[in-house]
């Protein structure tokens, strides 16, 4: 049996807390809500599990307490049968769980279509199956799912909060996965209290710049900031809908527990563009403006060059960033009238991006790209200027 001190209390149920997302979301419940949390945690036994709690305490909140008083660590799956849980165990979770807040997912672009399905639709389906014996056991108030803006696919246009199947084809698999989950959470809906959330690009902190996954957006430009591109595949007019992890956590702390709502956790019409995202970065970094072509024109004539040519670290840095390229000629916009207007009570609203952009660059390049790892504690002291 896993210990707890609640065990009469019903509270929150979390995936992903030790990933980008799920951990802001944790620190956020801890820091200004008294309810029991309870995490599944990817652990083979129940010492792993709160062990890999404390770690993650340390690194967002500087210390394990009182914090870990308030938290159960359980250890579990979401890609095995039962979420790898016994019988005994998800009965004691279903008796005390009232909402589920589903992070968990693979945001990989590489992962092949099974993978991935494998990670963010099966994952989800045990999800919704753990929320139906909390509905059994007593009262169950909404699970929440994390899912993406990017559900819109390759659609054209405007794409809405009450949208989702509008006949879209899909860049990649996490895409299509990610349709497929919340389809899945959709059909539930008859017998389950639930709502989706759909983040865009969540970039790092929007006061420190603090991330520790560089992917999407930092790919390119990493590469950008090291002279790898000499021309880069966008249309300039393209919207890049960027978010800062803080706002997305800020959102859905105040968002979720809302049965039968989805919410668009984007920029909107506050998205940035393609052409902007270049300037800023060309300004920041101080280098020249890049060459911008036709997706198609460059892939027919110099991506066959590039390949070829060069030293092997730029050749490398090309095919790794390449799978984001498709984001730089994007022709959707992610309607967010429905957040907003829930939002605004609480004085929660996404950032312009040219307000917080140097911060990210800048604490990229102090964790070099990813390389040297800094913790959310010491995200500030990491921006700090060296003393003379």
């Amino acid at each position: 049996m896993v210990a707890s001190g609640f065990d009469s209390d019903r509270g929150i149920l979390l995936t992903g807390a030790t990933g980008f997302l799920g951990g802001e979301v944790l620190a956020r419940q801890l820091e200004r809500r008294d309810r029991p949390v309870y995490l599944l945690v990817r652990a083979r036994t129940a010492n792993e599990a709160r062990a890999r709690l404390r770690r993650t305490l340390i690194s967002l909140l500087g210390r394990a307490e009182p914090w870990s008083q308030r938290v159960t660590a359980i250890p579990a799956d979401l890609t095995t049968p039962g979420l790898g849980l016994t019988p005994e165990r998800r009965r004691w979770v279903a008796e005390r769980t009232s909402q589920i807040v589903h992070c968990a997912a693979s945001v990989s672009f590489t992962l092949d279509l099974r993978e991935s399905r494998r990670i963010n639709v099966a994952g989800t389906s045990r999800l919704l199956d753990l929320a139906a014996l909390c509905s059994h056991h007593g009262r169950f108030d909404c699970f929440t799912h994390i899912s993406t803006a990017y559900v819109a696919g390759t659609h054209s246009g405007r794409f809405g909060e009450g949208d989702l199947d509008l006949g879209q084809d899909f860049r990649n698999p996490y895409e299509r996965s990610k349709f497929e989950a919340e389809a899945l959470v959709r059909r539930r809906a008859s017998s389950l209290p639930v709502q989706v959330l759909r983040p865009s690009i969540v970039v790092g902190d929007s006061r420190t710049g603090w991330t520790p996954a560089f992917n999407v957006l930092y790919w390119p430009l990493r590469a950008f900031a090291r002279g790898s591109y000499p021309a880069i595949p966008a249309d300039p007019a393209a919207p890049v809908d960027v978010v800062p992890v803080d706002y997305v956590a800020d959102a859905v702390l105040a968002l979720a527990g809302r049965p039968g709502t989805t919410f668009h956790l984007t920029a909107g019409d506050r998205a940035s563009t393609v052409g902007e995202l270049i300037d800023l970065a060309c300004d920041h970094l101080g280098r020249p403006a890049p060459r911008v072509i036709p997706p198609a024109l460059y892939r027919r004539t110099i991506h066959p060059v590039l390949v070829r040519t060069g030293d092997e670290s730029r050749r490398r840095a090309l095919r790794r960033s390449e799978v984001f390229f498709p984001y730089f000629s994007v022709a959707t916009a992610y309607g967010n009238t429905r957040a907003r207007q829930a939002l605004a009570p609480a004085g929660i609203e996404a950032p312009d991006l040219r307000s917080y952009f140097p911060k990210l660059i800048d604490f990229a390049a102090a964790a070099s790209w990813g390389r040297q790892p800094v913790e959310r504690r010491h995200a500030a002291s990491a921006l700090a200027p060296v003393p003379a």
